[in-house]
């Protein structure tokens, strides 16, 4: 469950980093929220033509040719201008992916949100970051130790990250207030969960930083925690987890954490108390046991002191406000979109594995995934993974 586990996976294209104007971020945030646009296919078409305005002028074409039988929904200006409007009465800012400030963490991971709204101390998203997480239905001494955890790890200059839920998130948001508290929300930024958080959701905004990819006013329902969890996890350097039952949301984080290459610290518990199953299981699976944050920050130390640029590859620079101008599109014949075709199936594959069966270049074959994926007929995982929707 370390770093090393990961080396070969297939690392994205980094994508530009330039401050946007109002005209690019309206851009980029309409690029977004247009259909079939998720994480990677808005990463793929920046890096492909350079910029938001020039992808959506493309969409229509790619999508048909990626074999869609209909128009493919562009979000509508007014649609965008509204959400923005929204954000910035409640206090909150878009980050997107290719601005400064974005968490550089989670922007070296290989899907991460292509917007983040962010509500309070921004600056703490550029600092190290601990993820701790835990059960919601937390014994008093796994509460205590989170507590202590947060507190003693927070006043040596590391940031402490959770998802604002009951039990251990609670205990470690409250203990970090002083130091650097970081809340990822499943819903809108103006949404309390659990309600009675609304004191502490507050407190965090005022003194620590509150984000999100949802839009304001968004409710969020069972399926947006697991994708919460995924920014718990990329946000940070690693995750503790304190205490966790056999099956529980706090286990998804460990399993997204180890699959982007983050370090797991699991707290060992006792044998007989269900909430201590899961974190036992994960230290015998090769996470990391530890019993004081002086085993983690010896861990983490040598990031923290490098300030973790060297240890998380951050996204390539740019100077010049002007977008890239777009690669040269390499030479696609239906031929080669029959052949990639052919070659997908309702089982994942790695996008390398694809290059290797069709023999087609991998820059070729991303242009057709790209296309495919905008026409609604592949499903993107995570660690570059494709598969055919709808294939028997």
């Amino acid at each position: 469950m370390n770093r090393a586990d990961h080396e070969n996976l297939f690392t994205a294209a980094p994508l530009p980093v330039a401050p946007l104007d109002d005209a690019g971020r309206l851009a980029c945030l309409r690029l977004i929220r247009s259909e079939n646009v998720g994480p990677a296919t808005f990463r793929e078409l920046i890096n492909h033509y350079g910029g938001a305005e020039q992808a959506l002028e493309a969409l229509p074409e790619l999508s048909r040719r990626g074999g869609s039988g209909r128009t493919i929904r562009i979000c509508p200006r007014e649609q965008a201008l509204a959400e923005l409007e929204a954000a910035k009465r409640i206090g909150a800012r878009p980050i997107v992916t290719i601005e400064p400030g974005y968490p550089p963490a989670l922007a070296a991971t290989a899907m991460p949100p292509p917007l983040i709204y962010v509500k309070g101390d921004a600056a703490l998203l550029g600092r190290p970051m601990l993820a701790v997480v835990g059960s919601r239905d937390a014994s008093a001494a796994g509460t205590k130790l989170a507590r202590l955890m947060a507190r003693e790890i927070g006043r040596a200059g590391v940031v402490i990250a959770s998802g604002l839920a009951r039990g251990i998130d609670r205990a470690a948001h409250e203990a970090s207030l002083d130091t650097g508290s970081v809340a990822v929300l499943a819903g809108g930024l103006d949404v309390v969960y659990p309600p009675e958080h609304a004191s502490l959701h507050e407190e965090i905004a005022r003194c620590g930083c509150l984000i999100s990819e949802m839009p304001p006013g968004f409710v969020p329902r069972g399926q947006e925690f697991p994708r919460r969890n995924r920014i718990i996890a990329g946000v940070a350097l690693a995750v503790l987890v304190v205490e966790a039952a056999r099956r529980s949301g706090t286990l998804v984080t460990a399993r997204l954490a180890n699959e982007i290459g983050r370090d797991v610290f699991a707290i060992p518990g006792h044998p007989l108390d269900p909430r201590a199953e899961g974190t036992n299981r994960l230290i015998k699976q090769g996470a990391t046991m530890v019993t004081e944050a002086g085993d983690i920050l010896e861990a983490l130390a040598p990031q923290v002191a490098s300030g973790f640029r060297e240890t998380v590859a951050p996204p390539a620079v740019v100077e010049a406000l002007q977008v890239p101008p777009p690669r040269p599109p390499p030479l696609l014949t239906q031929s080669d979109r029959d052949r990639l075709v052919a070659a997908l199936g309702p089982a994942p594959v790695d996008v390398d594995e694809l290059v290797r069966t069709t023999g087609l270049g991998l820059r070729t074959v991303q242009v057709l995934l790209m296309e495919l994926a905008l026409a609604g007929r592949i499903e993107r995982h995570g660690g570059q993974l494709v598969s055919l929707v709808g294939a028997d």
